[in-house]
């Protein structure tokens, strides 16, 4: 049986979970079989900046971290149920991929 794999991306999980409910509707009205969503590890993007800029005085230094959420859905391939959710608008800053498995 052929399969659709939605991978999402954000740093705003909010948002990530917005695509999600809406998808979710998707596959209620269409009755579609759906895996998911299945969360993958988190990505920590980590920076660590010195706050004196010139070198002089105490070395203090600031750290900012950016969280990447990921999740992953499979949807039994029905071809008007991946019309409805290619026509869901995505916010930017998320990222989604779709591909079709055998």
């Amino acid at each position: 049986m052929q399969k659709a794999r939605i991978k999402l991306a954000s740093a705003d999980i909010g948002k990530l979970n917005e695509i999600i409910a809406s998808i979710k509707d998707i596959v209620e009205k269409t009755k579609v079989k759906m895996r998911g969503p299945i969360p993958l590890p988190t990505s920590h993007l980590k920076l660590t900046t010195r706050k004196a800029p010139d070198g002089e005085g105490k070395a203090s230094f600031d750290n900012f971290e950016m969280r990447v959420h990921k999740r992953l859905i499979e949807l039994g391939l029905d071809e008007r149920a991946l019309r409805f959710v290619m026509r869901v608008p995505i916010p930017e800053g998320v990222t989604i991929s779709i591909e079709i498995k055998d």
